[in-house]
């Protein structure tokens, strides 16, 4: 099992190149985070936008473009659909968004055309690693889905899951985190947390184990948990959180990138192929740590 992205990384070489179809990709940050995935034998590039200017920053940042496609489409909108529809087709096996707003691309990604719709939710998962914490710690959903309802959520869980699963975490464990332990019919989130765990012990959520409601601290430190008297397997050893809506997954994802300055990655999962859509505010760490989540999850 992976410890830290460096293992991700070794792992995403074993695997081979993927081609990354990057969306609008004449960005320096996006540019240099394909420029060290291929330096790393991870992906093979298709870049789709403004020849002249991808060709600009890639002289900028020393990408040598040689033997590298381009399709050269100036419109943004249309370099989207281009480069989301060359995943759809075959052609790619990774999207990944460029210079464009994450509204635009989506859009092309749920085109019924062209697009990557599978019937799944689709839904955000980050990794992080903290220097505090004992593994990769996996955190759902942080910037797609608002207010998910229970089965919402089972779908959310099966998501983080296949990643896990390809990441080499073969049984998961899931802590379905709410603001107390205790259900309470006044605390949506704890509701659902305890329904999600009884889907589990019923068969219906498989390939991991789900326990809930905990919170936070206990869902990540065996000491707060037997403090309060909590005996749960997933309990101060948790590796996916689910959140209970998508404040609570921002700020936490946040809080650990800024205020513990993780190291951090983070995909869209459930399409017919992994999206690679990160923030202008990631590092070009964060871009090359996502685009390796992406490779493993597409070689599984």
């Amino acid at each position: 099992m992976a410890e830290s992205f460096t293992d991700l990384l070794k792992n995403a070489q074993r695997k081979g190149p993927k081609r990354l179809s990057v969306a609008v990709a004449e960005d320096e940050e996006v540019l240099s985070a394909v420029k060290a995935s291929k330096d790393l034998n991870i992906v093979e590039p298709i870049l789709v936008g403004d020849k002249l200017k991808i060709e600009k920053v890639s002289q900028k940042i020393g990408f040598d473009l040689v033997g590298i496609e381009i399709i050269d489409e100036k419109d943004g909108q249309m370099a989207a659909r281009k480069a989301t529809e060359l995943v759809s087709s075959g052609r790619a096996d990774v999207l990944m968004k460029g210079l464009i707003d994450t509204s635009i691309i989506m859009k092309q990604v749920l085109d019924k055309e062209i697009g990557l719709r599978t019937g799944k939710i689709i839904s955000h998962i980050a990794v992080f690693d903290v220097e505090t914490y004992h593994k990769l710690l996996f955190i759902t959903d942080a910037a797609m889905n608002i207010n998910p309802d229970v089965n919402q959520k089972k779908d959310i869980i099966i998501n983080a899951v296949e990643l896990a699963h390809s990441l080499g975490v073969n049984n998961p464990k899931v802590a379905a985190i709410a603001a107390k332990e205790k259900v309470s019919k006044k605390m949506e989130a704890t509701i659902h947390a305890k329904e999600l765990a009884d889907m589990n012990r019923n068969g219906d959520i498989t390939g991991c184990i789900v326990d809930g409601p905990l919170a936070l601290d206990n869902a990540i430190s065996k000491e707060a948990a037997k403090t309060k008297g909590i005996d749960s397997e997933v309990a101060g050893d948790a590796d996916i959180l689910l959140m209970p809506y998508i404040e609570a997954g921002n700020v936490l994802y946040k809080s650990l990138t800024f205020f513990a300055k993780s190291k951090s990655a983070g995909i869209i999962s459930g399409a017919k192929a992994p999206i690679v859509l990160t923030s202008r505010a990631d590092s070009d760490e964060a871009k090359l740590h996502s685009i390796v989540l992406a490779v493993l999850l597409s070689s599984k």
